[in-house]
């Protein structure tokens, strides 16, 4: 087996050149506002009036909102980053969730509130798919890998990040602070170069963007669904166990009372580093589908183990979130490949929209699992459908190509 390129002085160059910071920035931003809802969702509804029930009841549709916004945002800014252009999305959807993020810290009522959750996630949609492209076309094949784990790594604290503001100030000041580094960043928009490869693409005489042709070819729709199926798994752990974790614990009948920012924390902390190990794995076995699979197996485990295996320690389910959270750390891979399956033409409107469909997959996740609870109860109802999901990612995981060897530089036929 051949051993991958070790970090030497010149592929840390290359992992660090401006765009690629970035983009890795711009996720850390992104993953902050993405999770800072789910850490202050019940502080924040309190303090708007909301108690009991419907705190989770609007907290899910807040989320829905949320995610339905970078379901369509991830359409509109992937189709604009193979016409436009990678930066333009990348600086356009910083700016917009940034000042979604300060109107956030304003709101007081919940229909305000639900508005700027969707403008926010229409703007959260465009960052990771851009800069994920950028970052694939302008770094080498051999390297790609790293830096793929250096952009999710980054994203990862922004999570952790989110927690610790959080923990020091209110909601609303969270908030603002989230907005307020967004805005910074704009700042670095005037050393960013676009893609190489972009800039060949202009100018040849080919369809851009045109989302027709994900459903117009059979062979690319079919790798275009598979690579959605691949990420759910992600999705359900961090979607319905993480976010509604305190809901959990009291179903699992723990005594003391969890808490959801800390569940969350500890998910992003596992993440953190199972982004780092899965990087490593895929560039040392030279695959990114055998170190795919190896994590979605160890989530599936761990699951199980959140839901079945009977305990009531709050201490233990920390750790178990944690667990799940380093499972969870194939995400720096699934939008490796996510970037990697098609050709250049269609790759920004792919490595957008695919990332963004994931994330909204939590809409008829969580419409399941209210259904599913109704008749099993909330422990078995996630069982049920987190085995589902699971399932479904290893049956999809198995009919997508072998990327880590692919050549970036080509376009999609009609």
């Amino acid at each position: 087996m051949a051993i991958p390129e070790p970090l030497s002085r010149p592929v840390m160059k290359d992992l660090l050149r401006i765009p690629v910071l970035v983009a890795a920035l711009g996720y850390m931003v992104d993953m902050y506002d993405l999770f800072l809802f789910s850490i202050i969702r019940v502080p924040s509804l309190k303090s708007l009036g909301l108690s009991g029930g419907s705190i989770m009841k609007e907290g899910i549709v807040l989320l829905n909102l949320q995610m339905a916004g970078m379901l369509i945002g991830g359409i509109v800014w992937g189709i604009m980053g193979d016409k436009r252009g990678r930066l333009s999305v990348l600086f356009g959807s910083i700016f917009i969730y940034s000042l979604a993020n300060l109107g956030n810290g304003l709101v007081t009522s919940v229909g305000a509130y639900a508005v700027l959750r969707f403008i926010a996630g229409f703007g959260l949609a465009g960052e990771l798919g851009a800069g994920m492209t950028l970052v694939s076309e302008i770094l080498p094949a051999r390297i790609r890998g790293y830096g793929a784990t250096l952009v999710a790594t980054t994203g990862v604290m922004g999570a952790l990040l989110a927690y610790l503001v959080s923990f020091f100030f209110n909601w609303r000041i969270a908030f603002f602070i989230g907005g307020g580094l967004g805005l910074l960043l704009m700042i670095l928009r005037i050393r960013v170069f676009e893609s190489g490869i972009f800039m060949k693409l202009k100018q040849v005489n080919v369809k851009r963007g045109d989302v027709r042709m994900l459903f117009n070819n059979k062979a690319r729709l079919l790798k275009y669904i598979n690579g959605i199926v691949i990420g759910m798994p992600i999705w359900f752990a961090v979607g319905i166990l993480i976010t509604f974790s305190p809901e959990f614990g009291q179903a699992l009948g723990l005594v003391q009372p969890i808490d959801a920012g800390k569940s969350v924390m500890l998910f992003f902390a596992g993440q953190l580093a199972g982004n780092f190990v899965s990087g490593f794995i895929s560039q040392r076995l030279q695959s990114r589908k055998k170190a795919l699979l190896l994590f979605i197996l160890c989530s599936t485990s761990f699951a199980v183990v959140y839901l079945m295996v009977p305990f009531h320690s709050s201490i233990v389910f920390y750790t178990i979130c944690m667990c799940l959270g380093f499972c969870s750390g194939y995400w720096t891979l699934f939008i490796a490949v996510a970037t990697e399956l098609f050709g250049s033409n269609l790759r920004a409107t792919v490595a957008t929209t695919i990332p963004n469909f994931v994330r909204a997959t939590v809409i008829p996740l969580s419409f399941l699992f209210g259904i599913t609870k109704s008749f099993a109860g909330t422990i078995y109802g996630a069982l049920i459908v987190g085995l589902m999901v699971y399932i479904a990612a290893v049956i999809a995981l198995f009919n997508l190509e072998e990327t880590f060897k692919k050549d970036m530089n080509y376009n999609e036929g009609e």
